[in-house]
């Protein structure tokens, strides 16, 4: 059985992911966008605590983790969430759950009386 982490390219995927979801304000940014759907630039600069080209940055550093998707429409750039980006770190959780969900019921087993 091959070691499921071995993957280049899942392991820089996971890598862009935790980076752009280590931010509070990119976290609030994809919640905003996930729950409110497409926004503008603008839109999410006046629900964030932030100038315009910090958002523009951080929806700049979402997209590369392919978290978000944008559109141009005249002026101005539409953001959307895009929550099938979060599937590399899904599996990444999927496979230490599994790993360590046996360990636990390894540990539980030493326990039990004989």
């Amino acid at each position: 059985m091959s070691d499921p982490l071995s993957s280049g390219d899942r392991s820089a995927a996971c890598d862009e992911l935790f980076k752009a979801l280590s931010d509070g304000t990119r976290r609030a940014l994809l919640e905003h966008l996930v729950r409110e759907g497409e926004q503008s630039v603008h839109a999410l600069t006046a629900v964030s605590d932030v100038s315009q080209p910090m958002v523009s940055r951080h929806l700049g550093k979402l997209k590369r983790a392919r978290l978000v998707t944008a559109r141009r429409a005249g002026r101005e750039t539409f953001y959307a969430a895009r929550v099938k980006g979060l599937a590399p770190v899904v599996q990444w959780m999927a496979i230490y759950g599994a790993l360590w969900s046996q360990r636990f019921t390894a540990l539980e087993e030493l326990g039990e009386p004989a």
